[in-house]
């Protein structure tokens, strides 16, 4: 089907811009008419084969980031703020859009909404790009008449997650650069470094020390089976993936990850950040407590919290009051609970939800300052006794030789 870029005007008299797929240039029109604009020009868009054929091409490689999808909702946010039409904010944002893939899924979910779907439901149909909270959110926005509103809060949301993911990044860099280059030492030792002194060694007439036996071993099965190293690397990878597919996998693992020595108590921090920051914002804007609660238990990213949410769920069902199974979920410290107590007393949930979320920030951050320092001395540890083994599996045999060669003598 063509695509025709047009200028229009509104009925403010401001001059917009975009495109549209369809048969001719009379239905363009008709659909501009339709949304309050008068078109000023139309004109069928010529592209360049060669430019089209590869964009789809690299459509099918690129990937939607959280950068992409953050932006893309900034951006519909302050056109629909100013006032602009729904189509006309998509045509813009879909010229502007540099990502190949996210550029043509924004076109069919355009074209999906003038066949006659709601925007959360053409955004269903790509729930790889876009998660349940944010259909959960956008349909809310939809039925209550505040889309605008509704993207902000998903704008809000999403700068919450990226500050968390970088602030974990930065400190995890430090890790991951020591482990990385105990990696790569290890693969040049044994490609280049062992195997010179494992022929010097084979040919005396000394019995080698555990050490070097242990370095000579781990350089045979290294050198000889390092095909088969890889194959049972990647198949457990398969496998982990297959087993995490799986609702008893997945709670499992998410169990473990609570559980993990220093990094486990981050991880549960950061969601319940999410928990009362989500759950503080949906309620600013008007979703019920127990909705809530439904869309909170599947977006929080712990399948061990979603049941202990679910649980919350069905108590406030019965009557309850949210801090009565907040505190038998047993997750939350009593300054918490008092502070949700006093935002139900008061009505002022949401404010209180907020300063829950502050909290566990401040939590999190402080425990990524000393995430670094509790690790140094393990990593120094790890080091010390690589470069102590390898010291003695190559300086022994020379003891030993030397001992040789003096009784000899």
């Amino acid at each position: 089907m063509p695509v025709f870029e047009y200028k229009a005007r509104d009925r403010g008299g401001r001059l917009l811009s975009g495109s549209f797929e369809s048969g001719s240039r009379d239905a363009v029109a008709e659909q501009l008419e339709a949304q309050g604009c008068w078109p000023v020009s139309i004109a069928e868009k010529k592209d360049d084969l060669l430019t089209s054929d590869l964009s789809g091409f690299l459509a099918r490689f690129q990937t939607v980031t959280e950068n992409d999808r953050l932006f893309f909702t900034r951006q519909l946010h302050s056109l629909l703020s100013a006032g602009v039409p729904f189509s006309g904010s998509f045509s813009a944002l879909i010229t502007q859009t540099e990502n190949p893939k996210l550029k043509v899924l924004l076109g069919q979910v355009q074209r999906d909404v003038e066949g006659g779907l709601s925007f959360s439901q053409a955004l269903e149909r790509h729930s790889d790009v876009f998660d349940g909270l944010y259909i959960s959110m956008i349909g809310a926005g939809e039925q209550a008449g505040v889309l605008d509103t509704i993207l902000e809060r998903l704008v809000q949301i999403g700068e919450h997650e990226q500050e968390t993911r970088q602030r974990i990044k930065a400190a995890t860099r430090y890790p991951k650069i020591v482990i990385s280059g105990m990696v790569l030492a290890f693969v040049i030792l044994m490609i280049f470094v062992v195997p010179t002194f494992a022929k010097m060694y084979g040919g005396a007439k000394v019995s080698l020390p555990l050490p070097t036996r242990i370095m000579i071993g781990t350089n045979n099965l290294f050198m000889g089976y390092w095909w088969l190293m890889l194959a049972a690397a990647g198949g457990g990878w398969y496998t982990l993936k297959r087993v995490l597919a799986t609702p008893i996998g997945r709670e499992r693992w998410d169990g473990w990850k609570l559980r993990i020595p220093l990094f486990g108590p981050i991880f549960l921090k950061s969601a319940l950040s999410r928990f009362a920051l989500i759950f503080a914002i949906l309620s600013r804007s008007g979703l019920p407590v127990l909705q809530i609660l439904d869309v909170v238990s599947k977006t929080v990213g712990n399948t061990v919290l979603s049941k202990l949410i679910v649980g919350i769920s069905d108590a406030v069902k019965e009557g309850a009051n949210l801090s009565n199974p907040m505190k038998e979920a047993k997750l939350f410290p009593p300054v918490v609970l008092q502070m949700v107590a006093v935002g139900e007393e008061t009505g002022q949930l949401d404010k209180m939800l907020m300063n829950v979320s502050h909290y566990y920030d401040r939590e999190v951050d402080y425990s990524l300052k000393t995430l670094s320092s509790a690790l140094e001395p393990i990593l120094l540890l790890v080091i010390g006794t690589m470069v102590l083994l390898l010291a003695l599996a190559i300086f022994m045999p020379w003891w030993d030789m030397m001992k040789v060669f003096k009784g000899g003598s």
